[in-house]
């Protein structure tokens, strides 16, 4: 039989308010299963603790993990339209404006006018971006290092391989998709 995850009255009042870490207690249980062996679920968690990490180290940088994408992929493609970017991350439209607008009042990006299309927006790093990227780099790297000392080398390829077969096998979400 599996053992249910278990959470103390005082555990549970405390993460309802976000004052402290929950932990499993013996007493109280509240019975989760299935979920531990569900795919979603575990993806789900796991991600939450990889985000979680990616914060803890970029925090002085006030840095989400979205935002690191978008930089990135600015970085790789200076004066790629802001749909473009949208789409090559999944990132629905509206969210995108809203992305954009604050990396964009951090003087990290800049918009530009697609002169064949004037309701379009070429997108590049400042000066300032560029030199935050190169200290942003260093921390992602980091984060890296610290997600691959908790997998162990081979289980981080093993996992990145099967992270990237599931999403060429099921069906791909479009960026306008609700999830």
């Amino acid at each position: 039989m599996k053992r249910a995850t278990r959470l103390s009255a005082r555990a549970r009042a405390a993460a309802a308010r976000g004052t402290r870490q929950v932990r499993a207690e013996p007493e109280d249980a509240i019975d989760i299963r299935p979920l531990p062996d569900a795919v979603g679920y575990m993806l789900r968690r796991a991600h939450l603790v990889v985000v979680k990490n990616f914060m803890t180290v970029c925090a002085d940088l006030d840095i989400r993990p979205a935002q690191y994408g978008i930089l990135t992929v600015i970085e790789n493609n200076p004066g790629l339209k802001q749909i473009d970017v949208s789409v090559a991350l999944g990132i629905k439209r509206t969210n995108m404006v809203a992305l954009i607008d604050m990396l964009e009042k951090r003087d990290l990006v800049r918009r530009v006018t697609v002169r064949s299309d004037r309701r379009s927006y070429a997108l590049h790093l400042t000066q300032k971006g560029k030199a935050f990227m190169s200290k942003l780099r260093s921390r992602v790297a980091r984060h890296e290092e610290e997600v691959a000392a908790a997998l162990g080398a081979s289980g981080r390829a093993q996992l990145v391989s099967q992270l990237r077969a599931l999403m060429r096998r099921l069906p791909p979400i479009a960026s306008d998709d609700e999830i």
